[in-house]
């Protein structure tokens, strides 16, 4: 297989990229060559997420997923010369079939531009898509992955939806727990960063912070949030859903159910608070065990559990436990402050959790699922 990268420049609105697209059959051949050779595209690539996308597929190039870049964006974008560690690429106009010669593309756009393209570009004969929007999480035949916990799901599939950042560096701590100890109920509380919200979301807390601490305002702007962010937090992500909780929070509920394979009535709880911070979530989780807890045992998996770093050492000086500044570009999450819960007896478990939203919440993990996708051999063609 021949690699590629196809980069979608957000540069427009997403209606900006260009007329309705259609499915045609005047698809151009596909020319295929070994394992290590894949054409890779990144839709949204000027986008916080699909910079970091970008930044991940560079930093692991050893992986040998790319090895050709092409370059796809808005009319606005096209012509324009972008440098990357694959070489000088000048941009092209987006469309569909373009999109479709890729063998693997991911797309780092909203919900209603994955909607509207990623099931034309997954369709037979062209590429497997990972998204990383919440439009394709929930449909019953699309999987949702982590690829630690599920990747082996991936094998049939040419639609692949890229779970939501909390849950994702949630579940990297609980999954390996709840195989050891078993899991009744979970409950979680996050602590979210700004650039949750995007770039926009990072500077007006950067802006809302500089207009109060220099006296020219006494209470920040917002915009972006709900309310001033800076020297606050906000108990509201996402919108508020009929049951009280918002949208963010029940992610967590469906998410968790989905990717570790438990009913639909399986009991989950979170709630969720947006903190002036710039990057980094963290989360504070409980969960209820089916068998008696024992926290040098949880310590000892997590330790050598993939992915994750174990940071535990409340008699250390300073302290050592996960947060936002140390998981800050990190790709393994944090996971500290293990113990017995006083709520579950020797039943429960708590332990405080911190990961880099944009990497194994987002980018790190739709490149692992693709990398885990074309060692199992399941990015050839359709």
């Amino acid at each position: 297989m021949r690699i590629g990268i196809l980069l979608i420049f957000s540069t427009m609105a997403v209606n900006g990229f260009g007329p309705a697209f259609t499915l045609t059959p005047s698809l151009r051949p596909k020319t295929f060559t070994s394992l290590g050779a894949f054409k890779v595209g990144v839709v949204g690539a000027t986008g916080a997420v699909g910079k970091e996308i970008v930044g991940v597929l560079e930093k692991r190039a050893d992986r040998k997923l790319v090895n050709e870049l092409r370059v796809f964006g808005s009319p606005k974008s096209t012509g324009s010369k972008v440098n990357t560690k694959f070489g000088e690429v000048t941009v092209e106009l987006f469309d569909i079939d373009a999109a479709r010669d890729c063998d693997v593309v991911f797309l780092a756009v909203d919900g209603d531009f994955a909607l509207a393209n990623a099931e034309k570009i997954s369709a037979p004969g062209g590429a497997v898509v990972i998204d990383n929007s919440s439009a394709f999480r929930y449909h019953k035949n699309v999987p949702l992955v982590i690829p630690e916990i599920n990747g082996h799901i991936t094998k049939t599939a040419r639609l692949v939806a890229n779970p939501n950042c909390t849950t994702a560096i949630g579940l990297m701590a609980i999954f390996p727990l709840m195989k050891e100890f078993g899991m009744k109920k979970m409950l979680m509380s996050t602590y979210q960063a700004s650039s949750g919200a995007g770039v926009p979301g990072m500077e007006e807390l950067k802006q809302g912070t500089l207009d109060v601490v220099t006296g020219k305002k006494d209470v920040a702007d917002h915009k972006f949030f709900a309310h001033p962010l800076p020297f606050n937090v906000i108990p509201h992500i996402d919108v508020f859903q009929e049951n009280g909780y918002t949208k963010e929070e029940m992610k967590v509920t469906w998410e968790t159910r989905k990717i570790c394979n438990l009913p639909d009535d399986f009991p989950v709880s979170c709630t969720a608070v947006r903190i002036p911070t710039y990057r980094a979530h963290s989360e504070t989780i409980v969960m209820e065990t089916e068998k008696k807890v024992n926290a040098d045992r949880a310590r000892d998996i997590l330790r050598n559990t993939p992915g994750v770093e174990l940071v535990d050492d409340t008699k250390a000086d300073p302290p050592l436990y996960p947060m936002p500044l140390t998981a800050t570009g990190k790709d393994d999450i944090q996971v500290g402050r293990i113990r017995r819960s006083e709520a579950f007896g020797d039943f429960g478990l708590e332990l405080f959790v911190s990961g880099d939203q944009l990497l194994r919440g987002a980018a790190l993990n739709a490149v692992l699922i693709a990398e885990l996708m074309a060692t199992e051999g399941s990015l050839a063609p359709a």
